[in-house]
């Protein structure tokens, strides 16, 4: 569909596209049912926003604020990502979120044993835990 309207799709990021005229160019991000636009221009971004409402359904939810667990702070020099939030929210999920941060994070010279009397872990909330750090 974007194709239709003179984009081109990103070779090596399937979900990026982009559209030139000149020296201006539009950038989209597609991901499920959302969009990210970006452009040097408010007219060309408006006019892409415009031209995308004739076809779909859609509401235009403003300045990105947040997406995909990360968060964006837009300033007029500079443009800000971070994700303390998701990292709040996988120390509540790992019930870490009152621990302290430690220079080593565990007991020092520690030898497990086989006759170990700890808990078991459940190796699959585990791994969910560590893929969330990727």
């Amino acid at each position: 569909m974007l194709g239709e309207l003179g984009f081109t799709r990103c070779a090596t990021e399937h979900a990026l596209y982009t559209w030139r005229w000149g020296k201006e160019e539009l950038v989209v991000g597609v991901y499920v049912d959302d969009l990210i636009i970006t452009g040097a221009r408010a007219e060309d971004i408006d006019s892409f926003k415009r031209e995308m409402a004739a076809r779909f359904r859609m509401s235009d939810l403003g300045a990105l604020s947040y997406y995909l667990g990360i968060e964006v702070k837009q300033g007029k020099e500079a443009l800000m990502l971070g994700q303390s939030v998701y990292a709040s929210k996988l120390l509540e999920r790992s019930g870490m979120a009152e621990c302290k941060p430690r220079v080593t994070p565990m007991e020092e010279r520690l030898k497990p044993t086989k006759a170990s009397t700890t808990v078991k872990i459940d190796a699959t909330f585990y791994w969910s835990i560590v893929d969330g750090l990727r």
